[in-house]
C-alpha cells in the first residue's frame, strides 16, 4: 500500500493549483455536483477481467442532474456482457442504480472541505439477468460519505461507504483519490479503492490511473486502466473504463463536478 501512495505522489506531484475530482472514470466519488438544472450524462464502457471471469459493461449509461448548487440526481443502468471460466459471453441489461447526493458542509474558502453523503439504490430490471446470475438479486443499498480537499498542488478525495444487501453479503468499501490539473483541458488522476465482501474471503484492492480530456466545450473524454494489489488472496485483475462525457449547461457552470463512478469492482456473485 505504501508504494501506491508513492506512486500517486510522484505521478502527480506538479505545482500549479489542483482542480481534479473524483467521479467517472474513477471508482471513489467525491462531494461535486453538476450545478443547478445542468446535466452530466456519461456513456462508457466499463471492464473487469480476472483469470476465472471477464466483465464488461457496454454501453454504461449514467445520467446525472443537478438541483441547486448542492444536490444530484442520479439514474444509471449498463448492458452487462458475463464470461465464466473462458466460456461464451452471455448479455443482459444490468442493474438500475438511483441516487441522491447532498454536499450538506462546503467551508467558504476554495480549498476548503467540502463533505457530501451520496444515498444509492440498486434494484433489479425487469428481465431474466438475475435468474440467469448474472447480477445480484437486489435491492442493495448504498450509504457513503465522501470529502475533499486541496492540498498544495493536489486534490484529495475520500469516500467511505457500506452496501446493505437483502439477499447476498454485504459490503464495505473505501477509496483514496488524487488529482492534478494540467491545464484547463487535461485532469491527471490516480487511485487506490478497496471493496471487501463482508463475512467472506472475497475482497478487491485495486490501483489506477487515468484522466479526463475536455476536447470540446461540454465534451470530455473519460479512461482509466488499473489493477489489483492482489489484497486478501484475491486474484491479479484488470479493471478499465473509457467513456464520454457530455455535459449541458442550463445554468451556472459546476467546477469540475463528476457525478459517481457506480458499482463496485468485484465481480458478479452468483
Amino acid at each position: 500500500m505504501s508504494g501506491s501512495l508513492g506512486c500517486l505522489a510522484l505521478l502527480l506531484g506538479f505545482t500549479s493549483a489542483a482542480q481534479a475530482q473524483g467521479g467517472p472514470p474513477l471508482l471513489t466519488d467525491d462531494p461535486g455536483t453538476p450545478g443547478n438544472r445542468n446535466w452530466e450524462i456519461n456513456i462508457s464502457s466499463r471492464q473487469f477481467f480476472s483469470r476465472l471471469e471477464k466483465e464488461i459493461e457496454a454501453p454504461l449509461l449514467d445520467i446525472n442532474y443537478g438541483v441547486g448548487d448542492r444536490i444530484q440526481l442520479k439514474y444509471e443502468v449498463p448492458y452487462l456482457f458475463d464470461s465464466d471460466d473462458g466460456g461464451p459471453y452471455r448479455g443482459a441489461v444490468g442493474n438500475s442504480l438511483f441516487g441522491v447526493k447532498w454536499r450538506f458542509y462546503q467551508q467558504k474558502n476554495e480549498k476548503g472541505w467540502r463533505i457530501s453523503t451520496y444515498p444509492q439504490l440498486e434494484v433489479n430490471n425487469p428481465d431474466d439477468s438475475a435468474v440467469r446470475g448474472l447480477v445480484d438479486r437486489g435491492p442493495r443499498f448504498l450509504l457513503p460519505i465522501e470529502a475533499t480537499k486541496i492540498l498544495g498542488p493536489l486534490e484529495v478525495n475520500f469516500e467511505g461507504g457500506y452496501w446493505f444487501s437483502r439477499r447476498s453479503s454485504d459490503e464495505r468499501i473505501l477509496g483514496l483519490a488524487v488529482g492534478h490539473e494540467f491545464n484547463s483541458r487535461f485532469e491527471g488522476l490516480a487511485e487506490i479503492y478497496d471493496d471487501v465482501l463482508m463475512g467472506g474471503e472475497k475482497r478487491s484492492t485495486t490501483f489506477d490511473i487515468g484522466g479526463r480530456y475536455e476536447f470540446h466545450r461540454g465534451l470530455l473524454l473519460l479512461f482509466m486502466v488499473g489493477h489489483s494489489l492482489g489484497a486478501g488472496g484475491q486474484r491479479p485483475a484488470y479493471i478499465g473504463y473509457c467513456g464520454l462525457q457530455i455535459q449541458i449547461t442550463r445554468g451556472p457552470r459546476a467546477r469540475r463536478a463528476s457525478p459517481t463512478y457506480g458499482n463496485v469492482p468485484l465481480p458478479a456473485r452468483k
